[in-house]
C-alpha cells in the first residue's frame, strides 16, 4: 500500500485484484464492512460491488476529512467517480479524543504499530466520540445516480477496508485529522502536560504499557534516561538487631542476610546490564526454590541460614555443600550436571564421541569407562561429566563421592587436564564402552 500526502490528504494506489481473501481482518477493519451492510439497502448491489472489488475494478483512492472518492470502472469499460462521505468529528469530541490518546501511551502506541486497540473506542465511546462508523454514517455519491449504495461504492467501501487494515490513520483522516496534524497535537498536550505536573494517566491506567508499544510511539514518549554508573561496592546493608526483641517468627539474622545477598546480586545484574553486547544475551530461566537455596548458600550465609537453606531445598548440610561447590564452577548448568544423571540419544552419544576422539591425537588417550553422560578414567579418581549442552565437566572422587572439581570446557582434554592428572600423556587409547 502506497499513500501519497498531499496537506491533509492521502492519495492511495489502486490495490490488485484480491482473489480468495477476505477484504479485511482486522476487527475495525470488520467493523467498517459491518457499518456498510447495515446501511446499504440493497444486499445485491453489496455482493456487485464486493464481486467488483475483488476484480480490481477500483482506483486510487483518494482520503480526505469528511469524505474518500475513486473511479471505479464497469464490466463494459464505463469509469465512474464514487465517493463515500463519513461524518467529521467536530472540534470538541477532537478534544476529548486527544485527551484519551495523550493519558495512555499505548494508545497512540498502538496505532503506530498499526492497531486500533478495543479500549481506545470503548473509551471515546464513554466520553461521547463515535470513532467507528455506524448505521446511516457512510453515505454514497455516485455519478451512476443511484439513489442508495451501489456497486461502485460498495467496491470503494470494500476497498478501503483494506487500506484499514494497513493503516488505522485512515480512519482518522476521514473523521477530519491527518497522521502528522495527530501526532503534532499529542506531542503538544504531552509536552504541556509535562510542564504543568499532571500526571499522565488522569484516568485509570493500566499497569504497565508493553515494551514494543512504548518503541513504536516513537518521538511522542520522552528519551530513555542514560544508563546508571556501575558501582564497585554494593550497598551497606542496615542493621536491623536492635534492643526491641524481634515480632514472633521473625528471623533478624536472615532478614540481615537477604538484604545483603539482594544488594550484591543488584551490583552484579548491574555490572553485566552495562557490558557491551549485553542486550544480545539470552535471558536466563527462572531459578526453582531449589537452585535458589544453593545461589544463596553459596554466598556465604551464617550457619544458621546454611541450616534453613538446605531444609528448604530438601538437602543435608553434605549434599548443599557438594551443590554449592558446583554452583561455584559454572551455575545452574553445572548444578544439573552435579544432579542429574542421563541417556544421550544416537546424536548426542556421536558428539560426544567424536569430541573424545579429536581430544587426544595419536598416543596419550586416557583409557575412559562409560556409564550413560559419564566417563570415568580407569584405574584414576577422575571422571568428565557431560552436559546438555556439549560441554564437558571434570569431577574427582574424595572420601568415596564424586566431587565438582573445576569448570566446564568444550574440549574434554582441557577439562581434564585441569585437574593436574590424567589426560597427559602415558595413557591407553580411550575407550567408551
Amino acid at each position: 500500500m502506497t499513500g501519497h500526502d498531499r496537506g491533509t490528504e492521502r492519495t492511495f494506489e489502486a490495490l490488485p485484484p484480491e482473489r480468495g481473501r477476505a477484504f479485511a481482518g482486522s476487527w475495525w477493519g470488520l467493523a467498517w464492512l459491518k457499518a456498510l451492510e447495515d446501511t446499504a439497502l440493497d444486499s445485491a448491489q453489496v455482493k456487485a460491488g464486493r464481486r467488483y472489488a475483488r476484480a480490481g475494478a477500483v482506483g486510487a483512492v483518494s482520503v480526505r476529512p469528511g469524505r474518500i472518492t475513486a473511479v471505479v470502472r464497469d464490466r463494459d469499460g464505463t469509469s465512474r467517480r464514487s465517493d463515500v462521505v463519513v461524518q467529521e468529528l467536530s472540534d470538541a469530541h477532537w478534544d476529548r479524543l486527544l485527551d484519551l490518546v495523550a493519558d495512555r501511551a499505548g494508545h497512540i502506541a498502538a496505532l503506530l504499530d498499526g492497531e486500533i486497540p478495543t479500549h481506545l473506542v470503548e473509551d471515546a465511546l464513554a466520553a461521547g466520540v463515535e470513532l467507528l462508523p455506524g448505521i446511516g454514517d457512510l453515505e454514497p455519491e455516485c455519478t451512476c445516480d443511484a439513489w442508495d449504495h451501489c456497486q461502485h461504492t460498495v467496491a470503494l467501501c470494500h476497498q478501503v477496508a483494506r487500506l484499514l487494515d494497513q493503516d488505522p490513520f485512515v480512519l482518522l483522516l476521514m473523521r477530519g485529522r491527518g497522521e502528522r496534524e495527530l501526532l503534532d497535537e499529542l506531542q503538544a498536550r504531552s509536552v504541556s502536560r509535562g510542564a504543568a505536573g499532571v500526571p499522565e494517566a488522569a484516568t485509570e491506567a493500566p499497569a504497565g504499557v508493553p515494551a514494543r508499544e512504548v518503541f513504536a510511539a516513537g518521538s511522542t514518549v520522552p528519551r530513555l534516561p542514560a544508563p546508571p554508573p556501575a558501582v564497585d561496592v554494593a550497598g551497606r546493608p542496615p542493621v536491623l538487631a536492635g534492643d526491641t526483641p524481634p515480632a514472633p517468627g521473625l528471623d533478624v539474622e536472615a532478614l540481615e542476610f537477604l538484604v545483603a545477598a539482594a544488594a550484591a546480586r543488584a551490583r552484579q545484574l548491574l555490572a553485566e546490564a552495562l557490558t557491551q553486547g549485553h542486550e544480545r544475551t539470552p535471558v536466563p530461566e527462572e531459578l526453582t526454590v531449589a537452585q535458589d537455596a544453593v545461589r544463596l548458600a553459596a554466598v556465604g550465609p551464617p550457619a544458621a541460614v546454611t541450616a534453613r537453606l538446605a531444609a528448604g531445598s530438601g538437602r543435608d548440610r553434605g549434599e548443599l555443600a557438594r551443590a554449592v561447590r558446583a554452583w561455584r564452577h559454572g551455575g545452574p548448568p553445572a548444578l544439573a550436571v552435579l544432579e542429574e544423571e542421563w541417556a544421550p540419544g544416537p546424536e548426542a552419544l556421536a558428539r560426544a564421541r567424536a569430541q573424545l576422539s579429536a581430544a587426544w591425537e595419536g598416543e596419550g588417550a586416557p583409557a575412559l569407562r562409560a556409564t550413560r553422560n559419564r566417563w570415568t578414567v580407569v584405574g584414576m579418581d577422575a571422571q568428565l561429566r557431560y552436559g546438555r549442552d556439549g560441554r564437558w565437566w571434570p569431577y574427582r572422587k574424595e572420601g568415596g563421592r564424586w566431587e565438582p572439581a573445576g569448570p566446564c570446557d568444550h574440549d574434554p582434554a582441557a577439562a581434564l587436564a585441569g585437574l593436574g592428572g590424567p589426560g597427559g600423556p602415558g595413557g591407553e587409547d580411550a575407550r567408551d564402552g
